[in-house]
């Protein structure tokens, strides 16, 4: 009989919390712009293609993060958004690929690449939240309307500062963000990944709130080390369908109703490659899923903690009370229901419907139309 994983007592926490969170993410920001070509294509074969290229993207949910944007009417040299987050940058060669092996594929240019990787940053923050230096760890994009992104480089003086006086530059910086609680800030690290040194990415509902965040953040003395921070987008969030379906020709998108609720299902895999005791991770609607096979039942979560998106996939599973606990802090949650039951953990996560059909996986959910 295999035996059971249980948790008694909280582990014992290394002194330096940096050493349980070695696992950075992969992000890219990739910047589509579409031939006028394809448009004047028969409205027929436009939908096809993008029928084709919407599978083809959303096949991807397996392995990564992907959220879509559309900047239709904000710029003129890109016009679609694919914010990429995985554990490692294959996936993005894949899709990339993928993408360009379509009909619709053939039509689209690559208009600017990010590629950047999350990591802690050298300053201190000074937050109320202890675990908030722990988060920047895990980008998990929020349903925030917009989404402004812009890489940007310092300049060689700013490096040869000490650390304690850009620390005092920074605290400053610090505080005028605070008083623009609607943006929410994205910080990724390029160096020597990319062109740029870092690349943010900026969300909130109210882009007036942007604007303002941005002209106080130019007063200050940090913005004099900026060398670059240009280009700078302003980005639509959209359902992958209805940001195609802006780039033109016939929608393929299903009309939605403001507040009405639908089932999204996805495939994951067969139910013999997710055996007793093994977990795996996939993502379903922006959001990371983890699945947990407990003595021959499948349960699936949101795999990031509430307390500290911690990954719980990576955690100690209790068969005998249907229960995981978080790997970087003693937080237990209830895998059947997704409650908080034990531990620094005070919020539930979500949890998804599974099934089986035909011998595959499959895992669900209920979303509410915005």
């Amino acid at each position: 009989m295999r035996p059971r994983a249980s948790m008694t007592q909280p582990a014992p926490m290394p002194k330096d919390r940096g050493q349980q969170l070695v696992k950075r993410q992969y992000v890219r920001f990739a910047f589509y712009s579409l031939d006028p070509a394809w448009r004047r294509l028969p409205a027929p074969e436009q939908a096809d293609q993008k029928r084709e290229l919407l599978d083809v993207i959303q096949s991807f949910n397996r392995r990564m993060l992907l959220r879509p944007y559309s900047l239709m009417g904000t710029r003129a040299d890109a016009e679609l958004l694919l914010w990429q987050i995985a554990e490692s940058p294959l996936p993005f060669r894949e899709l990339a690929s993928a993408i360009a092996a379509t009909r619709m594929g053939g039509y689209l240019t690559l208009s600017y690449s990010y590629f950047s990787q999350t990591k802690r940053s050298i300053y201190e923050i000074r937050s109320a939240d202890p675990d908030d230096d722990t988060e920047r760890l895990i980008i998990d994009p929020s349903e925030a309307r917009y989404v402004f992104v812009y890489p940007f480089i310092k300049t060689r003086e700013w490096y040869q500062l000490s650390l304690a006086a850009r620390q005092g530059m920074m605290d400053e910086h610090i505080e005028i963000g605070r008083k623009y609680p609607s943006v929410r800030l994205n910080t990724t690290y390029s160096f020597g990944l990319d062109d740029y040194e870092f690349i943010l990415a900026f969300e909130t509902d109210e882009p007036s709130d942007f604007l303002d965040l941005v002209q106080e953040l130019r007063e200050t003395t940090v913005s004099m080390y900026t060398l670059q921070d240009t280009p700078l987008f302003t980005c639509i969030n959209m359902r992958l369908e209805e940001a195609l379906d802006a780039l033109g020709g016939p929608a393929v998108a299903e009309p939605i109703v403001p507040g009405e609720q639908r089932e999204v299902w996805m495939e994951v895999c067969p139910l013999d490659e997710l055996g007793p005791g093994e977990t795996r991770t996939v993502f379903l609607e922006g959001k990371m899923v983890g699945l947990f096979n407990v003595d021959g039942q499948i349960f699936a979560i949101n795999n990031r903690c509430s307390h500290a998106r911690g990954p719980l996939s990576e955690g100690v599973v209790d068969a005998d009370e249907c229960s995981v606990t978080c790997p970087w802090h003693y937080g237990k949650f209830d895998l059947r229901t997704g409650n908080a039951i034990d531990g620094v953990v005070r919020k539930p996560v979500d949890s998804y419907w599974v099934e089986v059909r035909d011998g595959l996986l499959h895992i669900g959910t209920r979303v509410t139309q915005s």
